[in-house]
């Protein structure tokens, strides 16, 4: 009985293609290498971005304790006398109203951005209906406007409302400026939260108001502290609305002036008879709160936009 016959290829043939390789066929020690490179090009970008960060800041410390004479002789020089007497005068100069201005300002304006935000964001994330995707649009286009393009109107409009160079006018407008960016950030982080908590609560009988209030706010604070975070950044921050809305009107209107537009100020008060370690200890009193605010809640910053991000 002959033996079975097998299949072979024709010979003068093409060659089959080599098998593909795979991870497992990668060696370790290659993935290794590669990782090594790629932690020390990432923690070498790092602490370069570190350097350009912190390197201005100490600078601009370190030159409030200078003379006008070490300013100009050298810039990179190390101060010869440790004075806090320069704070004191830079706020008796102005610095400590400007800074109360401000304070007054955000007090209500960041917690009323963020009422209000989370309020709207809540909504168009978890109830659908009519027109749910275009007010949501409509929210986000207008982190797209440029504030540039709405001083004018801003400005007659804001005067028709006989609020400028009013606390109130100017938390008004942070409160509308701030409103697109805090719906964005808490309409993806309402999205996270689990569905079966919301049905739970309407099971017990809750009402919508406090399911939000009792409910669902809580579980979202590191969103709230994250977005509360930026917003608080950026109105502190904020120069060009409170220099068009905060002029005085007539001779008997007060100064309003917020801590941007008083350190300008400060500078224009100056003229020839130039104080610039003032200047300086003006703009580190308007520094030190934001970097202690950052600096405590970076934790809670960190975890609020990573879980925004996760379901």
């Amino acid at each position: 009985m002959s033996a079975p016959l097998k299949e072979t290829a024709p010979t003068g043939g093409p060659t089959p293609p080599p098998p593909p390789v795979t991870e497992a066929a990668v060696r370790p020690g290659d993935r290794r290498s590669e990782g090594v490179v790629l932690n020390v090009f990432s923690h070498g970008f790092l602490a370069l971005w570190a350097v350009l960060i912190v390197l201005p800041l100490v600078w601009l410390v370190l030159s409030s304790f200078k003379t006008d004479a070490q300013i100009g002789g050298s810039a990179f020089g190390w101060p010869q006398n440790w004075d806090l007497d320069v704070f004191s005068r830079a706020w008796e100069k102005g610095i400590g109203d400007y800074f109360l201005n401000t304070v007054v300002v955000l007090v209500f304006s960041v917690p009323l951005t963020m009422l209000l935000g989370s309020m709207a964001a809540y909504v168009l994330a978890r109830y659908e209906f009519w027109g749910n995707r275009f007010l949501y649009y409509f929210f986000v286009a207008g982190a797209m406007f440029p504030v540039f393009l709405a001083l004018v109107p801003l400005f007659f409009m804001v005067k028709r409302l006989d609020m400028l160079n009013t606390y109130q006018g100017l938390i008004l407008v942070y409160v509308a400026y701030s409103m697109p960016f805090t719906v964005f950030f808490m309409h993806a982080f309402f999205r996270t939260l689990p569905t079966a908590v919301f049905e739970a609560a309407v099971l017990d009988g809750a009402s919508h108001t406090r399911t939000f209030f009792q409910v669902m706010l809580p579980m979202a604070k590191p969103g709230l502290l994250s977005v509360g975070i930026f917003n608080t950044l950026g109105q502190w921050n904020q120069y060009i609305l409170p220099t068009v809305l905060m002029q005085p009107q007539s001779g008997d209107d007060p100064e309003r002036y917020v801590l941007t537009q008083g350190l300008i100020q400060l500078q224009q008060q100056q003229g020839y008879a130039s104080d610039l370690p003032v200047l300086f200890a003006g703009v580190t009193i308007a520094m030190v709160p934001m970097l202690v605010v950052y600096l405590s809640f970076q934790r809670q910053v960190q975890a609020g936009l990573t879980s925004a991000t996760l379901k």
